[in-house]
């Protein structure tokens, strides 16, 4: 990396000005002009691993409106000078990331699209600075090489960090296991008795799959705590636990129950996605991709719920093609329910789960049978079609309810 920060070339003083009140309407970017350039950032080949991962693709737009950031702060300090790479603690993290996930220095193409986004932009601000053909020459041609100069640098010293993790973690435990039970998810015939060597772990007898991710950012300390504590809970012998990424462990336990909630309760930034138990290999994945697919679907829906156990999401699943149609059957099956007090909601939804016992759903819900039937009828008055013809519509409605914040 050229230490040397000196202007690539110097501009005229009229030119200098411009920069300065160009790059102040930068610092002060409408949202529309962020959401343009994220858009941009997102879509090269390549990216969908970083897309689909809220947390990752968090991270990548921050960097990126970091460094339109830091280029137009230098900018105001120095018209034309060569910005430095913005390194920063965040940036080293993603980078290690993005290695650990099998990334290389593709991904960094989310830069080059970035930098194309941003320069629409510029050029916007630069037509309406100045009406003086020369001026506006050298203003383009200034900033152009400063940009491409400032992206040229951070994706070049951004490759070495790649490289470096990469051999850093050709001996990591982790890059290891993850390798590991990569191939697992994809299905190749690795022998039990191999993968147990290469994972400490048996993918033989029940296996139930957990995705224990933390709200804000990285809190690796935490995870390995909750997880530590939900196997306890769960009567896990053991664990299998594969980092994913700096807020987000992938882990399976040999046991068919899993118990969470206690957990959570005292770690309050911290969700919890569970897949079905299963058995053996086609076991491991399965419950590894419906502990995935819950997560993800909580998140899609907008949900605030911090444990989602795919066996409850499922109906819902299949249900969330178009959410807005989904919201649509909400309100045509629920009409003024709907909107009602949620007591009225989780008192159906569990009387519906038990038979529509209400002594049962009184039990589980800690109070007086008479509540729940004083519930029932209120909702009952509430619904735009009666009950008894429509009670399936009615559930399914009420369960989508209870996700859809």
């Amino acid at each position: 990396m050229a230490a040397d920060l000196s202007p690539l070339r110097v501009p005229s003083d009229a030119v200098a000005a411009l920069i300065r009140s160009g790059v102040e309407a930068v610092l002060n970017a409408p949202p529309e002009w962020l959401s343009e350039m994220n858009d941009a950032a997102m879509h090269p080949a390549g990216m969908e691993g970083i897309v689909v991962d809220s947390d990752l693709r968090a991270v990548g737009l921050r960097i990126n409106e970091g460094n339109l950031r830091h280029w137009a702060e230098s900018n105001l300090a120095d018209p034309g000078a060569r910005v430095s790479v913005n390194n920063t603690d965040e940036t080293a993290a993603f980078i290690r990331d993005l290695v650990r996930r099998g990334f290389d220095s593709g991904a960094l193409d989310s830069f080059r699209s970035a930098q194309n986004a941003a320069w629409q932009i510029w050029m916007q601000i630069c037509f309406a600075s100045t009406d003086d053909p020369v001026l506006l020459r050298e203003l383009l041609e200034v900033t152009s090489t400063s940009i491409a100069t400032f992206i040229d640098d951070t994706v070049r010293e951004l490759t070495r960090q790649i490289d470096v993790a990469r051999a850093e973690l050709a001996g990591d435990t982790h890059a290891q296991r993850r390798a590991a039970v990569a191939l697992l998810l994809e299905g190749a015939p690795i022998p039990p008795a191999r993968a147990e060597m290469q994972l400490r772990y048996s993918i033989e007898g029940p296996q139930t799959a957990l995705i224990v991710s933390a709200e804000g950012g990285p809190a690796a300390d935490d995870l390995e705590e909750v997880c530590e504590s939900i196997m306890a809970d769960s009567r896990a012998a053991r664990r299998l636990t594969v980092v994913a990424g700096t807020a987000e462990l992938w882990v399976w336990l040999p046991v068919e129950e899993i118990v969470v909630e206690p957990t959570l309760d005292a770690h309050p930034h911290v969700r919890v996605a569970v897949g079905a138990p299963g058995r053996d290999r086609e076991g491991f994945r399965r419950s590894h991709f419906e502990a995935l697919e819950a997560r993800q679907l909580v998140t899609r829906l907008g949900s605030t719920a911090r444990f989602a156990r795919y066996d409850d999401l499922s109906l819902v699943s299949a249900m969330t093609e178009d959410l807005a149609r989904l919201d649509e059957f909400v309100t045509h099956v629920l009409g003024d329910l709907a909107t009602a007090d949620p007591t009225l909601h989780e008192s159906m939804r569990v009387w519906f789960a038990n038979g529509c016992n209400a002594s049962a759903a009184a039990a589980q819900l800690y109070t007086h049978r008479n509540t729940v039937v004083r519930h029932i009828a209120r909702a009952e008055e509430l619904l735009p079609r009666p009950l008894q013809a429509n009670a399936v519509a009615v559930a399914a409605a009420l369960e989508v309810l209870r996700w859809r914040d």
